[in-house]
């Protein structure tokens, strides 16, 4: 672009507001933003929109906001959607909620381009002009206005209600995809619990409404909203519905699928794909009342069972040395392979699991067999007959005990060996019983130790398996890194200097001087010297106050800067260096000003001051300190006054 299209777009041959425009932004594009702030006032005195706006930036970057108010008036009224938007910066600034509300919506209604230059910068690569500081405005810095930064605050505060009341239902302004997810039960499930997948919240549940399935019956339908970040939802992605704790609260479990076709806008997860697993409230209705009491009864006669019976135990194990000596060798033939022991037990367990579909039939057996007796009864002699044979029956017995008799010798033997521990055993009882005697008395409080017990167990595993829990300790910990650092620095302002209850104590003195209608602020009224420039009572000062006027005792003489932040409560070996309030102002205290000029800049005066009246002479003993912020803006190192 060559310097004769800047000359025939200036005036020479051309004259169009678009022409001065876009002359504007190329000498924005090329950073000669005099040369463009001028061709945006030519434009704008053409009528254009669009230039106007321009050229409120720069009035505004100057700091004559009326100036700026004015152009972004005037575009907005050409129809400009960007003048529209700054506009309704400036009325927020203002605290004029109304007017930025209906400006913003203008803006946004009519849309804008950004300008070929960053507003926020322009102020800080642009000189001041006409001897204005940048960003002044009614001839003070912007930040030193109390009214804004009370409105600040309170719009701060107004935003952080808004996001904390609607954080169930999702943020405002954040785009979401909505996505339908048919159940079989809606499980408790609420309007505004989460949707999670992998143990991360990705969306809410914004509503919900029964709906016919495909099999007949009613099941729900979730309308979920999901992260634009998460919005992508595979066809093959599965869901479930969750605990999120013991109490009862819920989720949406998201599984996500593999398939590279996903579910469009406003789409549906079907039936098939949700699962709605057994649920702790599921469980818990099955304690019925009573099950409850049937519970409670249990547990109070397992107790009954045990109170007071210690002397049956002591006999009880009194009496157990002479059974082992008869049971070692019973044992020992039990335990031979020969004997197979296991295979009686699995023909037996065969044999009931034969008998118990026939239990009404033996039953039945039983009372046909009393009949059976009552007729043998009136048959005496059939029953004598009977008995005749009995000897040959006991001959074939007494054979069968020749066979038993190994296994009677096992067992002997194994009661020989038992007897060592059993007259150990006999030894400890009267250790053993009174033991055994106290604890029967615990028992009867043992049932509703267990059940309290049972209930914190459940809950502090519910804790360890939320996903949550894990989220929240990581929180914490940075939560304590964060803050760490800040308290190893106020500390000692409050362990050493004792700063908090004297600035109470200041606060009552100040507001102590009584009227007739109770009590009211001290104030005392400084008159600056009007002689000096950039005094105190200068508006638009432009340079720190250093001297230059009269010295005059009338005048109030020469006023110099004293501004000492971060005055020190501790120096770097922890001794008490309590400055605020307790020295004298230094006539030069500035080590990185070029011009040497006699200002108090450096936040630590040379050399410890010490306590303050109730204060400590060091930090006290296993309290970590610093001397200096460790987070923010760090000053500038000074290391002959570190």
């Amino acid at each position: 672009m060559s310097s004769g299209d800047d000359r025939d777009a200036s005036g020479n041959g051309g004259g169009g507001d678009a022409d001065f425009l876009q002359l504007g932004n190329r000498h924005a594009e090329r950073g000669e933003m005099d040369q463009a702030e001028e061709a945006y006032r030519r434009a704008d005195e053409n009528g254009d929109g669009t230039a106007a706006a321009y050229a409120g930036v720069f009035a505004e970057a100057r700091g004559d906001f009326d100036e700026a108010r004015d152009a972004y008036r005037r575009a907005d009224e050409r129809g400009d959607g960007f003048g529209a938007l700054r506009l309704g910066l400036l009325a927020a600034a203002r605290g004029d909620w109304d007017e930025a509300r209906d400006a913003y919506a203008r803006a946004d209604e009519r849309g804008h381009e950004q300008p070929p230059f960053d507003p926020r910068s322009l102020g800080a690569k642009r000189p001041p002009r006409d001897g204005q500081p940048v960003a002044v405005a009614d001839g003070r810095p912007a930040f030193a206005n109390p009214v804004l930064i009370g409105a600040v605050t309170v719009l701060i505060a107004i935003i952080a209600v808004f996001l904390a009341y609607n954080a169930n239902t999702g943020l405002p302004f954040v785009p979401t995809k909505e996505l339908k997810v048919d159940i079989a039960n809606g499980s408790n499930l609420v309007v505004g619990n989460d949707v999670r997948s992998g143990g991360f919240r990705i969306g809410v549940i914004s509503d919900m409404k029964p709906v016919q399935l495909p099999n007949g019956q009613t099941g729900a339908q979730l309308i979920v909203h999901l992260d634009q970040t998460h919005g992508r939802v595979p066809v093959d992605s599965t869901a479930s519905i969750q605990p999120a704790s013991v109490l009862g609260t819920k989720y949406l479990d998201l599984q996500t699928g593999t398939s590279p076709r996903t579910i469009a806008d406003g789409g549906l997860l079907p039936l098939g794909q949700t699962h709605v697993p057994v649920q702790f409230d599921d469980v818990f209705k099955t304690f019925d009342p009573k099950t409850r009491v049937a519970v409670q009864d249990s547990l109070a006669g397992a107790g009954d069972a045990l109170t007071a019976r210690g002397s049956a135990l002591n006999d009880t194990i009194a009496s157990l040395p002479p059974l082992l000596a008869h049971l070692q060798p019973v044992a020992k033939y039990l335990s031979d392979p020969s004997t197979n022991l296991t295979g009686f037990f699995d023909n037996l367990e065969r044999f009931m699991g034969a008998v118990a579909p026939v239990a009404q039939v033996n039953a039945d057996l039983f009372r046909q067999m009393a009949t059976t007796f009552a007729a043998i009864d009136n048959e005496p002699n059939n029953l004598q007959a009977t008995i005749a044979k009995s000897p040959s029956t006991e001959a074939v017995s007494t054979e069968s005990l020749k066979v038993q008799q190994p296994f009677l010798v096992d067992l002997t033997t194994f009661g020989k060996a038992m007897t060592p521990a059993t007259a150990s055993l006999n030894a400890a009882l009267p250790t053993f019983v009174p033991a055994i005697e106290a604890g029967t008395q615990t028992l009867k409080r043992t049932p509703s130790l267990n059940a309290n017990l049972q209930q914190v167990m459940n809950a502090l595993k519910g804790l360890a398996r939320a996903p949550g829990t894990n989220i929240a300790l990581n929180g914490l910990v940075s939560t304590v890194n964060t803050l760490n650092p800040m308290v190893r620095y106020l500390g000692p302002y409050q362990t050493v200097c004792d700063d908090w209850n004297y600035w109470w104590t200041y606060l009552s003195e100040h507001i102590s001087e009584q009227t007739a209608f109770g009590f009211a602020q001290r104030a005392l009224l400084n008159q600056a010297n009007s002689a000096q420039p950039n005094n105190v009572g200068s508006q638009g000062a432009t340079a720190p106050v250093n001297g230059g006027g009269s010295d005059s005792p009338l005048t109030g003489g020469n006023a110099y800067l004293h501004s000492q932040n971060y005055g020190a409560a501790i120096d770097n070996h922890g001794n008490s260096d309590c400055e605020t309030g307790q020295r004298g102002y230094p006539k030069k205290l500035n080590s990185f000003d070029p011009q040497g000029r006699n200002l108090a800049l450096d936040p630590h005066t040379p050399g410890d001051q010490g306590p303050t009246f109730k204060g400590r002479t060091r930090v006290p003993s296993g309290e970590t300190f610093s001397r200096n912020p460790q987070t923010g803006p760090q000053l500038q190192y000074n290391p002959s006054n570190p």
